[in-house]
């Protein structure tokens, strides 16, 4: 420090007007030519002066170079705003051309859908704000930016789940498989990881085209390929969800036979738990009824209705001329999970005006009019109804697999009350029933036994989910929980917890999805075994809307888009636990300028 002052390091203030230089962090500047002087020494700063200055103002008297420096000074700091303004709107206009390339992507939207924004948004500025036409002129948005962007964005999320499944203590897989608009095959993996915190994080793992078979030996190592390449280790896998289909679940040459057989290489000590989707098995359940006649019989009036275009037109005139409440019948897509409900009672709401309608067609509606069809018509539109609001509370993101459990255990318990009520000619819960019964006194409804088909088909096609029955009541109410039935290494921390009123508290406070947060590190059997049951996938759902997305993505209009931009669109647009980083993509990012005839 003393040899430092010794040599006239520090920047003194008298240099300002002997030798025009100012202190700009940490370092002199010259105010005239703005050059920087590498080390705070007089003599660095007079050499520099007297050899590039000294002539223009030696005959400037010491209040001339005062006055000369204060305006240099000014000039400098005005130099610096304009510098500074300009990297803040660059900065602006990279992060904006990001939020809109995130959008086109959630929006389905084509990539050169970008420049119509654009120019949108100049018309827009030219009324309401033309003093700002240059900021938003550089915003880019042409078709390879759009794309750079959303490429940025993936990758981003991708990088994300990465880190996070660091701190994974249990994850589940979610597996289905679907074609696309160009009869390619895509392989769609949903991951459902827990970390210590047992915070829930619930992404698209990977999106796989598959050209050729898809045998349960190539969808393994697709999966795999998505386990490894995010670095997840095998013994941390506790679930696997898939649609049911042979590939899928064949326990030798299917999809779960080679994980468990890949668990067993890895010296894995846990063993995999595999659900068939849920929502898939309650639709396989109304088959049982075995009423297809009806839904036959409905099928074909809807299609005589609405297969030609001038029936149609007339149908919906002859509706308008009634007064109908209605304008129109939908059409049933066996596919579509809540179709088949939505079809029976729109027909069953407009039967009289389909009769009439049909019979100025010269069509025979003497089984329509019949007694027993419309008894049956009735039953399966409610017992249809109520299937497909079961249906719907199976459905969403971030379903805990036990309320997915308790969902359809509450309606096995409703199938006994509604088949007693019926056979006592009680139809409260059936309202098409009881509009048919006020109608028709002799009305008979096939409701024999209805109850004991759908529950012996529930108790079939869920057996996987009633096998951790026990399991299940450990996160949804462990306070209730047999400790003799419970597995030997939670017993003593299971006493434990039940035994602790202030855990009890917190439980009825924040209920079962919440509570096990809230139990202590004290209880490390406890928490992993909440953790396990919290990365468990109970349906394929998220698969089912990546799919339906992926139909609005790539269009037979669109078919040219490329399996990798497929997959970084549906990454952004399935997105839900994660978000893109914007701030940190547009600190890394050079700023480009776009006009509205050019592309990057």
């Amino acid at each position: 420090m003393a040899k430092k002052k010794a040599e006239n390091r520090s920047f003194l203030d008298k240099w300002e007007a002997e030798y025009l230089f100012t202190y700009v962090k940490d370092k002199p500047v010259c105010l005239v030519c703005g050059v920087n002087v590498a080390v705070s020494k007089e003599y660095n700063i007079r050499r520099h002066y007297e050899t590039k200055h000294h002539d223009k103002y030696k005959d400037l008297d010491m209040t001339q170079r005062s006055q000369k420096v204060e305006e240099m000074k000014r000039s400098l700091v005005s130099q610096q705003n304009m510098f500074k303004k300009a990297t803040s709107q660059s900065e602006a206009a990279v992060k904006a051309s990001y939020i809109v390339a995130a959008e086109i992507a959630k929006s389905a939207r084509p990539f050169n859908e970008g420049e119509f924004m654009k120019k949108c948004m100049m018309k827009v500025c030219d009324l309401v704000c033309p003093e700002k036409k240059q900021a938003f002129s550089n915003v880019s948005l042409s078709r390879n930016t759009v794309a750079d962007r959303t490429c940025d964005l993936a990758t981003n999320l991708y990088d994300q789940l990465m880190e996070k499944g660091k701190d994974f203590v249990a994850f589940s897989l979610a597996v289905d498989e679907s074609c696309d608009a160009s009869d390619t095959a895509q392989l769609s993996v949903f991951i459902r990881g827990v970390d210590s915190n047992l915070c829930v994080t619930e992404e698209l793992l990977g999106l796989k085209s598959m050209h050729g078979t898809t045998t349960g030996k190539e969808i393994f190592e697709e999966v795999s390929k998505c386990v490894t390449e995010i670095k997840l280790p095998w013994d941390k896998l506790v679930g696997l969800t898939t649609d049911g289909a042979p590939a899928m679940c064949g326990k030798k040459s299917g999809l779960v036979g080679m994980v468990r057989e890949k668990m067993r290489e890895e010296n894995c000590a846990g063993e995999l738990t595999v659900y068939h989707c849920i929502i898939h098995q309650e639709a396989l359940c109304a088959k049982a009824l075995k009423m297809e006649h009806v839904m036959t019989t409905v099928t074909q009036v809807v299609n005589f209705i609405r297969a030609k275009g001038l029936n149609h037109r007339q149908f919906k005139s002859f509706l308008e001329e009634c007064g109908s409440e209605y304008a129109d019948v939908p059409y049933h897509t066996e596919v579509r999970w809540l179709s088949r409900g939505k079809v029976l009672n729109r027909c069953f709401e407009l039967r009289e005006e389909i009769c009439q309608f049909l019979e100025t067609k010269g069509k025979d509606t003497a089984e329509l009019r019949e007694q027993k069809f419309l008894c049956e018509l009735a039953f399966l539109c409610d017992i249809s109804s109520h299937l497909d609001a079961l249906n719907l509370q199976l459905q969403g993101r971030g379903r805990i697999i036990t309320d997915m459990y308790a969902a359809v255990r509450a309606f096995k318990t409703k199938l006994c009350l509604w088949e007693n009520q019926m056979l006592q000619g009680n139809p409260c819960h059936f309202p098409c029933c009881q509009s048919i019964k006020a109608q028709i006194s002799t009305a008979m409804f096939p409701c024999a036994q209805f109850a004991e088909k759908l529950a012996a088909e529930f108790s079939r096609r869920f057996a996987d989910f009633d096998a951790q029955k026990c399991k299940f009541e450990l996160l949804s109410n462990p306070f209730a929980v047999d400790v003799e039935n419970a597995p030997t290494n939670i017993q003593m921390e299971l006493i434990e917890l039940q035994c602790n009123d202030t855990l009890k508290s917190k439980y009825d406070a924040v209920g079962a999805a919440q509570f096990p947060r809230f139990i202590p590190d004290t209880m490390p059997q406890l928490r992993t075994q909440a953790a396990q049951m919290l990365s468990m996938f109970g349906s394929t759902y998220l698969c089912e809307q990546l799919f339906s997305s992926m139909k609005m993505t790539k269009t037979t209009h669109r078919r040219r888009l490329t399996d990798e931009h497929l997959r970084l669109i549906l990454r952004i647009s399935s997105a839900q636990s994660l978000s893109p980083d914007i701030d940190e993509l547009a600190s890394k990012k050079r700023w480009q300028v776009s006009g509205l005839g050019t592309s990057d």
